[in-house]
């Protein structure tokens, strides 16, 4: 038996056969004969690459999140980068091959990144040495994708962004690295997936490891290979005991949601796409707090018409028989790649052309939206919530616009339903003048992802920041504490869908406040109504 630590980042155990991951090899050695036919093929790569990303980008989107997106998206930003091209053509034009010639210079610029004081910078090293990766891979004619033939538990040295999410997530039961950090993406991926991981481990990676068996101890960060049959033992009784947890939340399905002194609230889900209705069953959601629209917009070369946006509005509303789904109209931007809205680039997206901007001022977007999510209430209920609002005028568009798309349905004979009409709360804007904004709208939904942001003044995208944001802040608490006291005080409910509801030790706090819906990932579901029915909070 072979015995080892690394540092935990999900708890829980698991046991069973090693999957040894090393990346696809090349021979870096060959001569380059053609520097012309070099750079062409460099340049050939590159949009390859580029497409690759594209559709990773909104792999990642659909499957993990907008957060995780857009590390994909940052390696196609490097990629274009005109110092690490330039590197590359030159050492192509001074007789190195393609291939050669981006692997050099991908560790050397991931050096360079990694041996800076600055944290963000250093994070780059991993996205500049994933898309070298990612382009010697192309030039070498291997594939990117690391199959599993059963489930097992994946062992390597670090696992970059691109080969993270591209694995079969239904068959890894643990990752252990001996690179990484909590917050990689590997991290970040074994949190979403629920599955014991561990970093930093203290592994030798030799080949006759693969395919041996292996107990991970996500608890204690502590790793077994070929365990004897008293750890083997020791392993499976604590595994035995995380299932019993699991079980025991299990008797919380199908429960009401309300504490031990009477308070009910409501407990929906987050998702990004109808394929993830599912999720939101098996995990016992009451309803969909957050319904992405911005799937439907996706890896497409021109928008989706009227009748697609209804179709799949409809799936949804039929799916969740009878349960409320919240829909959130199109909240896309000039940080999301969607070459056919023809946005502009801008020096700062999550202050710009996004969300309710883009569509009050292009009804091309926006009508056949509304005309489809109107049309599929005539199959359900179904409450609708607009992105980025910071003023009165702009809900009095919404509503007028609203009224005029009814009655175009109206007078085409098409069928529609009445829904609910609420906006996010993600601005302190927003915030501080929620008690004016109730007036006009059924209900609030607080994006605490952004409005902590944008309070703090932080971009929650940079690494380096990581040491001032606070999500707990008393600023974001108290603009929270208004939203909800302010949506009670004119009669309409509020609820939360930012990552912040998913928060055990605020739940308590939020129920206070009187929040009546936290929306969260399906799977947490059940641990939260553990926490609500377990709360004295009346």
């Amino acid at each position: 038996m072979k015995q080892g630590i690394g540092r935990p980042v999900y708890s829980g155990v698991s046991i069973g056969r090693i999957y040894l991951y090393k990346p696809n090899t090349c021979d870096l050695t060959r001569p380059a004969e053609d520097p012309k036919a070099e750079l062409e093929a460099f340049h050939q790569a590159k949009v390859t690459a580029a497409e690759q990303i594209a559709e990773l980008y909104e792999k990642t989107l659909r499957e993990i999140g907008e957060e995780q997106a857009q590390i994909i998206e940052i390696q196609g930003m490097m990629m274009d980068d005109a110092d690490y091209v330039e590197a590359v053509e030159d050492m192509i034009q001074n007789g190195s091959s393609a291939a050669s010639a981006v692997h050099e210079t991908g560790d050397a610029f991931a050096a360079a990144f990694a041996a800076m004081d600055d944290e963000y910078m250093q994070a780059r090293s991993t996205d500049v040495r994933d898309i070298s990766e990612r382009l010697v891979r192309i030039l070498c004619g291997g594939s990117s994708v690391f199959h599993m033939e059963d489930p097992g538990i994946l062992v390597a040295d670090d696992l970059t962004p691109s080969e993270t999410v591209q694995l079969d997530k239904e068959k890894v039961l643990a990752f252990v690295t001996r690179q990484g950090s909590s917050s990689s993406h590997t991290a970040i991926l074994a949190r979403i997936l629920n599955i014991p991981s561990l970093v930093q481990a203290d592994i030798v990676l030799d080949d006759d490891i693969d395919g041996r068996m292996m107990a991970v101890d996500g608890f204690t960060g502590e790793y077994y290979i070929d365990p004897d049959e008293e750890t083997l033992t020791r392993m499976e009784d604590k595994q035995h005991r995380v299932e019993e947890y699991r079980q025991l939340l299990e008797g919380y399905r199908g429960k009401p949601s309300v504490t031990a002194a009477g308070r009910k609230i409501k407990l929906f889900a987050n998702i990004g796409s109808p394929d993830d209705v599912q999720r939101v069953i098996d995990g016992d959601g009451e309803g969909i707090g957050l319904l992405r629209s911005e799937f439907l917009y996706l890896g497409r070369e021109d928008y989706p018409t009227e009748q697609e946006l209804y179709e799949a509005y409809r799936k949804v509303v039929e799916a969740m028989d009878g349960k409320t789904t919240v829909i959130r109209t199109l909240d896309i931007g000039a940080d999301k790649k969607v070459d056919y809205f023809g946005l502009e680039e801008e020096e700062n997206p999550a202050l710009g052309y996004r969300g309710i901007r883009i569509c009050l001022t292009r009804e091309e977007v926006f009508r056949p939206q509304m005309r489809a999510i109107y049309r599929a209430a005539a199959h359900g209920p179904i409450s609708v919530m607009f992105p980025m609002i910071i003023s009165e005028a702009e809900v009095l568009r919404i509503r007028a616009f609203c009224e005029k798309i009814k009655e175009e349905l109206k007078e085409e004979g098409i069928p529609y339903g009445e829904t609910e009409l609420g906006i996010m709360i993600e601005t302190p804007a927003a915030a501080i003048i929620s008690d004016r904004l109730a007036k006009l709208v059924d209900f609030f939904s607080v994006g605490t992802n952004d409005l902590t942001q944008y309070t703090l003044a932080i971009d929650r995208q940079n690494a380096k920041l990581d040491s001032f944001y606070d999500a707990h802040h008393p600023a974001v608490l108290a603009l929270l504490e208004m939203v909800a006291r302010n949506a009670h005080a004119n009669g309409i409910w509020a609820g939360i869908c930012g990552e912040l509801a998913g928060d055990l030790e605020l739940t308590d706090t939020f129920l206070k406040m009187g929040f009546d819906e936290l929306s969260v990932s399906p799977s947490r579901i059940l641990e939260l109504r553990k926490k609500v029915c377990e709360s004295q909070v009346g």
